[in-house]
């Protein structure tokens, strides 16, 4: 039993960190570049939605291609695809040539890399740690990523961009190259056996999408996951309603709105560290339980309460009780999948779990307009504790599906 993660793990570690914080800042600097372009809401949202869609029309083959090439080498290429993007885009801004259309292509272009790069990076954690390390590794990587995407990227990228528009640009594609450096140097080959014939692309995205179903642990865990981010997403959308303005509820401005989302992320860092700990002393199930019950009750605090002390405080339990029970199922879906279908499982959940997300957006909407804003975070937090449920298929299934060798020609279990 490996009782250290290694060097090609933390070197694996450091190069995604260096690539999460170039995410954070691109994705808060290319709104902040528009608004020099635009002024109309739907054209600067719409960044969000090209940097989004692709987990919506790319991830099934994101997956099937993680598994078919070395995932280390899809790492590095999809960082090579956003730097290279970048610097033209970096290059037409000096000479004056920059356009919103042209941040659209780059928001697109880093989605589609993003696609690849989240999915097979995910998809290699196994091959480089013992899978007994893997709550472990999955939560250290979870810290750097909260940290760079939702701590560090989006002051920097409002830093950045306050001193000069070229400089939120060059600085992405600086920490892609260094990621790409540090990336090369975790040796070994990562690409899993292949049989002598490889079905086309279409059939290795069915098997992938047919074993997440016939695998009860993974379909309970997709579902639930898909339920809890449509209410959060739901939540979300109406929030700065809820909160921002002498006029809001919470009359908070938004400087102090900006602090009060920062607790979601800081709970998040704080939780990476205890999602070992935690399923060593309550067991997979019952942590998934009580954390995911967590994360759904502080969506529904803001119902109840205006004062923002008490939002705060259960939006930090509630980032906690997320990144705990993300851990958690991570590294149980990494240790039952085979290696050969870990891209192609991590795509068809992320499917659904981003998929849901503008879903939630637009019913988060439609329900504050008829129904008043209080009523959203009421239903949505109801609706997210609900899924909580899936926990008891979770303990019947839990021994089955974790001592039982997984092969989706021969899965029989509905």
């Amino acid at each position: 039993m490996r009782t250290t993660l290694g060097g090609g793990y933390w070197r694996l570690w450091t190069s995604a960190a260096l690539s999460n914080l170039a995410d954070g800042i691109l994705k808060f600097a290319l709104p902040l570049l528009a608004i020099g372009y635009t002024r109309s809401p739907a054209l600067v949202a719409g960044l969000t939605l090209a940097f989004t869609l692709p987990w919506l029309v790319f991830a099934l083959p994101a997956g099937a291609i993680a598994d078919r090439r070395d995932r280390r080498s899809l790492m590095l290429l999809a960082n090579t695809v956003r730097a290279a993007l970048l610097a033209g885009l970096l290059a037409a801004v000096l000479l004056d040539a920059g356009s919103l259309w042209l941040l659209y292509v780059a928001a697109l272009g880093a989605g589609i890399a993003e696609t690849c790069y989240d999915t097979a990076s995910q998809a290699i954690v196994p091959q480089l740690v013992g899978r007994d390390q893997l709550p472990r590794a999955n939560g250290r990587l979870y810290a750097a990523e909260t940290t760079a995407l939702e701590l560090a990227g989006p002051p920097a990228a409002g830093l950045l961009v306050t001193t000069a528009a070229a400089l939120s640009l060059a600085t992405p594609i600086a920490l892609w190259a260094a990621a790409i450096a540090v990336l090369l140097l975790v040796r070994g080959s990562f690409k899993v056996a292949a049989p002598d014939r490889r079905p086309v692309l279409r059939a290795e995205i069915a098997e992938g999408l047919r074993f997440v179903w016939h695998t009860g642990l993974l379909r309970t865990f997709t579902v639930m996951t898909g339920v809890f981010n449509f209410a959060s997403s739901a939540t979300q959308a109406v929030l700065v309603l809820y909160a921002v303005g002498p006029a809001s509820a919470m009359g908070l401005s938004e400087s102090e709105y900006g602090w009060l989302l920062s607790l979601v992320a800081a709970g998040c860092l704080a939780g990476s560290f205890f999602a070992e700990p935690a399923e060593r002393l309550l067991g997979t199930a019952r942590t998934i339980g009580v954390t995911f019950f967590l994360g759904a009750a502080s969506l529904g605090v803001p119902a109840v309460t205006t004062d923002p002390v008490i939002i705060g405080i259960a939006f930090f339990a509630g980032g906690v009780g997320l990144i705990v029970s993300n851990v958690t199922t991570v590294s149980l879906r990494q240790r039952i999948t085979p290696d050969r279908l870990l891209g192609r499982i991590n795509s068809s959940h992320r499917l659904v779990a981003y998929g849901t997300k503008p879903l939630g957006a637009l019913a988060g909407g439609v329900l504050a307009q008829f129904f008043g804003l209080p009523a959203v975070f009421a239903v949505m937090s109801l609706l997210a504790m609900s899924a909580v449920f899936g926990v008891r298929k979770i303990k019947g299934k839990l021994l089955h599906d974790t001592q039982t060798p997984r092969d989706p020609n021969l899965v029989t279990e509905t």
